[in-house]
């Protein structure tokens, strides 16, 4: 496989008739849009998996035991329920009947260790009764971005092939850093493969794994399809054009608010408007004090799409930071999807939407591109947007998951 920036060379490599089974940190059952959730399906078009959630853990029993999520999970310990579910044809998930121990808080390396390589050997044994009730044989164990829970699991469980996928940087996160630091390394060094969905993800596991990938992410083109008419939702209507949008989770550690700050008081002609969820920084700001400035809440996944709709320019304003810098911006293939321009930080990642967006290294570039972009702004461009966009379908990633195992085992 040639691994250049371009993540979505896509050929006609398929794989066919294989078990596969899925490790991860979402489970099926996540109210969130998933990612893996996605995979399985496409990988289930044409083969067998299994999709495993995570063990239940001795905290998670404690604090939330009384959860819906949580008594689901202790009915299927307890043997009150089948702890597999099937999904669709070819597509189960399953709910392990264990409980393993919550052992993040040990901070003696060797005292974690023996602790996890128990609770992987609990969490092997559930995945083996369940991958010997539905017969599955020399499958693939595709773990995504486990790195404590499933990290003997290819001891455990002797796949045929073991892959590792990488689609964000753990280690930035304080839960994951301590023992992460050690574990991730060796853990995609001895993985079979490893597959990214950014190219500076793929440099990075490279460092560790010479079979490593880059295999993009996919996005779901039938939500996001600009053929469909949208109404402009209610609480746009009386808001002022040009606006300026961003639509998804509004975290400090992500999104540079002295920027937004900035823009709207260069620009009080301008709206922005911000549509999702915020954290406590974000419900703390300034911004909530500048009256060009919008915050319109979280909103469903499917009302999404009419909201980008309704922005003259969409914006994906992020701080460069560990966080961020590889992190693959699924929102850019929503406002591409649906032919909008779109200004955004200048990263390794957003270097494969080079040609179709306007990628800025700083404030004063920030707002001469947004004037460009509202400037430049016509339908040949709408169209050549939308194509791109058509390009990153899931279909097409998990093509690239099957040009990369082809590899790796021709």
């Amino acid at each position: 496989m040639t691994n250049n920036l371009n993540c979505y060379m896509v050929q006609n490599d398929i794989i066919k008739g294989r078990d596969i089974v899925i490790v991860g940190q979402q489970p099926w059952d996540v109210e969130i849009g998933s990612t893996c959730k996605n995979i399985a399906l496409e990988f289930s078009r044409l083969n067998r998996v299994l999709y495993v959630n995570s063990p239940l853990d001795r905290i998670t029993l404690i604090r939330e035991k009384n959860t819906p999520r949580v008594q689901h999970r202790l009915a299927v310990v307890k043997g009150k329920l089948e702890g597999i579910v099937p999904i669709k044809n070819n597509l189960w998930s399953f709910y392990p009947d264990c409980v393993i121990e919550s052992i993040n808080w040990f901070k003696n390396a060797p005292v974690f260790n023996y602790i996890n390589k128990i609770n992987n050997k609990k969490f092997a044994q559930a995945i083996k009764r369940a991958i010997n009730v539905l017969g599955f044989k020399d499958f693939i164990l595709f773990n995504d971005n486990e790195l404590f829970r499933a990290f003997y699991l290819k001891e455990y469980l002797t796949p045929a092939l073991s892959i590792y996928y990488f689609r964000d940087f753990m280690l930035a996160y304080k839960y994951w850093k301590f023992h992460g630091t050690r574990l991730e390394p060796e853990l995609i060094a001895k993985s079979d493969l490893c597959i990214a969905n950014s190219m500076h993800f793929a440099n990075y596991t490279r460092r560790y794994n010479p079979n490593s990938f880059c295999v993009g992410t996919g996005c779901d083109l039938k939500l996001f399809d600009h053929r469909i008419v949208r109404a402009i939702p209610e609480d746009v209507l009386p808001i002022a054009h040009p606006i300026i949008g961003y639509v998804g989770a509004l975290m400090s550690l992500r999104l540079d608010i002295d920027l937004l700050i900035w823009l709207a008081e260069q620009r009080p002609q301008w709206s922005i408007v911000l549509v999702g969820p915020m954290d406590e920084k974000f419900k703390q700001c300034r911004l909530h004090e500048i009256k060009n400035v919008f915050f319109l809440g979280a909103k469903q996944v499917d009302e999404l799409p009419a909201y980008i709709n309704s922005f003259d320019v969409c914006i994906n304003p992020q701080v460069v930071n560990e966080v961020t810098i590889g992190n693959y911006p699924l929102k850019i293939d929503e406002y591409l999807a649906l032919g909008k321009p779109v200004v955004a930080t200048k990263t390794e990642a957003m270097s494969i939407f080079a040609d179709h967006t306007y990628l800025a290294s700083n404030r004063s570039e920030y707002l001469s591109l947004t004037e460009k972009a509202l400037n430049d702004d016509n339908a040949t461009l709408h169209a050549e947007r939308t194509a791109f966009a058509a390009t990153h379908s899931w279909e097409n990633t998990v093509k690239e998951i099957y040009r990369a195992i082809n590899t790796f085992e021709n």
